[in-house]
This record gives structure tokens, sequence and C-alpha cells, in this order.
């Protein structure tokens, strides 16, 4: 097989508030030999809360990202649910109208660029699972994760709305999503079953209602922790961050005392593959990651 390349859009969450979550990506994809080629020129996606203010400066930032993979001839991977949504709803938007791709286009015009719709835009996960293949990662574990109970937090936007995501996703079902627990077992791990593992963090409601947003996560760290989860990983820098840093805040609002790890995605893997806590920069966590 030839060596998997790709355009990294890691939009801006990886590259400042959860820096661990880049340095994890890249460490994994040298072990795992696949090409990462950064889209330094992006810029933010627009974190679904442009988009409600200004539609057409939404789709002209994310086309504009687009064009940069397509420059390079690669898929885009992207390394954040959110990301992930508004990229890959941008791209179908406008690759099934064309007289709106004619309107963004006309704007991108002014900076010398063209959207042509020639790229992918996937998520890094469904990279490692459908494109290089569990069997692939499996094969170069040096470390599992034997009897760790890891509960998968998949989130709202990688797998919703399923009839977007479904054609980069290999068809994972977002009522009940396995990717994430089939590489948990793959990496020697034990993976926990909990109803809230498909549900929201709370995070996009932060600002207007933190009540509600605490609720939220509270739910599905309890229901994890109930079931047996002695860590968490998720693919999503800000269920990351919502999980992660707002603990404290979240046991206020349950009434209970919650106390879990909270693992990126790439950071198992990299555990498992027996890459360095340094390089993986599992320090940068709020919630500490005390089993390695």
């Amino acid at each position: 097989m030839s060596k998997l390349k790709y355009a990294l859009y890691t939009g801006c969450t990886a590259r400042e508030s959860t820096p661990e979550l880049l340095k994890s990506t890249l460490a994994i994809a040298e072990a795992l030999d696949i090409e990462l080629v950064l889209l330094d020129e992006a810029s933010c996606c627009g974190a679904s809360h442009l988009q409600d203010f200004d539609d057409q400066l939404s789709l002209v930032l994310n086309a504009r990202n687009i064009v940069y993979a397509e420059k390079l001839g690669l898929t885009m991977v992207t390394i954040c649910n959110t990301c992930q949504l508004n990229t890959a709803m941008t791209k179908e938007r406008l690759d099934s109208d064309e007289a709106l791709k004619d309107q963004i286009n006309n704007k991108l015009f002014e900076v010398d660029l063209e959207y042509q719709g020639t790229s992918e835009v996937k998520h890094f996960l469904y990279a490692l699972v459908d494109d290089l293949g569990i069997d692939a990662i499996a094969a170069k574990v040096t470390r599992p994760l034997t009897d760790m109970q890891i509960g998968a937090f998949y989130g709202c936007h990688n797998i919703r709305p399923s009839y977007l995501q479904n054609k980069s996703n290999g068809g994972e079902n977002a009522y009940v999503p396995t990717s994430i627990d089939r590489l948990i077992v793959a990496l020697g791990g034990k993976n926990v079953e909990y109803e809230h593992k498909n549900k929201c963090c709370g995070f996009h409601v932060e600002l207007q209602a933190p009540k509600t947003a605490n609720r939220l996560a509270g739910s599905a760290l309890l229901d994890a922790i109930d079931n047996g989860a002695e860590a968490i990983v998720t693919p999503c820098p800000l269920c990351h961050l919502k999980m992660d840093t707002q603990q404290a805040h979240i046991s206020k609002e349950m009434g209970r005392d919650i106390k879990i790890p909270i693992m990126h995605l790439p950071q198992m893997v990299g555990i498992a593959l027996g890459i360095e806590p340094e390089k993986l920069g599992l320090n940068h966590h709020v919630s500490e990651i005390e089993f390695i």
C-alpha cells in the first residue's frame, strides 16, 4: 500500500487552546508512516458561530481553506468535530449548487483562489480507521492498554447529520457509533458502553447557558464513570476542553465529585504505540492522566 498523505487542517483550537492535540497528532502520524502537510494559510472555520452571523462569509472562509488542500491535490483531514462539520457542510453546499459556488468564487477570485470541489474532507479518526485500517494500527502497538476501561465520547458534529458525514466516515451510525470503541479494543483496552457516548458535551452553549452546558457534560461523564470507565477519549478538542477543564464546575452542578482523565484520540493511540508522554502533550491536561 502506498504511503498515506493528507493536508492537515488544524483549526484554531489545536494550535492555541489544546496544543497537545496537534503535537500528538503529528507524533502518531510519524509513527504510523502517515504524511501530514499542515495548511498554515488556513483560517478559523467559524466554529458554528460565524455561520449564524454571516453565512456568506463563513462559506468564503471554509471554501478558501479547502482550496489550499485542493492546490496540493490532497484530501483534507480535520482534528476537530466542529471544523469537520463546518468544512464538510461548505463542501456539500458548494458542490450541489453551481450558482452558489460561482458566488463564493467571485469573492475568492479577489485573492487569486478558486474553489473546485476536488478534495475530500474527513476527520483524522476516519483516516486512521477507514484508510489505514485498525489492523495496521494494532500491528504497531508496543504498549497495549491492557485492562484499561475507556469510554469513547463521540460528541455531535463528527457523526451528524448522517447524510453529510456518512460520505467520509465509513457510514458511522450516529445512534450506535463504534469506530472509537473498535480502536480502543485494537489498542488492547476495554471499551465501556454507555448511553451518552454520542450526546452533546455542551461546549457551544457554555457562554449562553453554563448550567445547561455543565449538565450535558456531567450527564455524559457520570454515565461513563457509573459504567466503569477509568478514562474517556474524544476526537474533538472542544469536547475535550469542556470535559477536561470544567470538572470542578461540572461536579458542583451535578452534586457529585467527578475526576476522570480525558484523552484526545491521538494521545490514546500514541500511548499504545509507546510514544513518550512529553511528545503526546500529556502534561497539558487539567485532569491528570496517572496511568502512564
